[in-house]
């Protein structure tokens, strides 16, 4: 669960402040909110709508930890597997690299390549449970994490318990037009998307 929030990195455009990355120990440790959660069944996922792919911004090349990422700026259907995490009340309220307040009740997720924002389909095959997550947020950057889910949207998967196998797709600008998104049966063209290393010398 440990995470460098998007709201930290090094993301700079003319007019919009600096953010530079925080470690995650250096603010305590992540956990959900304090009272019984909410019921799984009462939580909306998001709702996809044409959105435009921001230039420059979160979606500039960045670096991490000495590893480099170039988010991806086409609009096309990319599948990943891997693990997933997920951030809550530590980073609640505090801003995503879109700006935005984190809402750790909403239905979001952090991506380190995917363009910015994006939606995206999460299944967790171990149940079976889908949910869509508006993307708006970069991280994670642990080996093998591919998505870190809000506490809402880790709490409908039934992934509370840690880092678990997800397959993540997301949603073009034309199945969002076309409403093709939800619960189709063809899954996209698959597109891998892998974070890149850092550049040889």
């Amino acid at each position: 669960m440990h995470r460098l929030v998007g709201s930290f990195l090094l993301l700079v455009l003319a007019g919009c402040a600096s953010r530079a990355p925080v470690p995650a120990a250096a603010t305590g440790r992540d956990g959900p909110p304090p009272g019984p959660p909410p019921a799984p069944h009462t939580l909306r996922d998001a709702t996809p709508r044409v959105e435009p792919i921001r230039p420059g911004g979160p979606n500039k090349p960045y670096e991490v930890a000495g590893v480099r990422y170039v988010p991806l700026l086409e609009d096309l259907p990319y599948e990943e597997q891997g693990l997933a995490s997920w951030y809550g009340r530590k980073y609640h309220g505090q801003p995503t690299s879109l700006g935005e307040p984190y809402d750790m009740y909403a239905m979001t997720a952090a991506h380190p390549r995917w363009p910015l924002p994006s939606y995206a389909r999460v299944r967790n095959p171990a149940n079976g449970r889908e949910v869509i997550v508006r993307v708006n947020d970069r991280g994670p950057f642990a080996a093998g994490r591919v998505i870190d889910l809000s506490y809402a949207a880790a709490l409908k998967l039934d992934l509370l318990r840690g880092v678990a196998p997800v397959l993540i797709q997301r949603l073009t600008t034309e199945s969002i037009r076309q409403g093709t998104w939800p619960f189709s049966a063809a899954p996209p063209e698959r597109v891998t998307a892998r974070a890149s290393s850092p550049p040889a010398d």
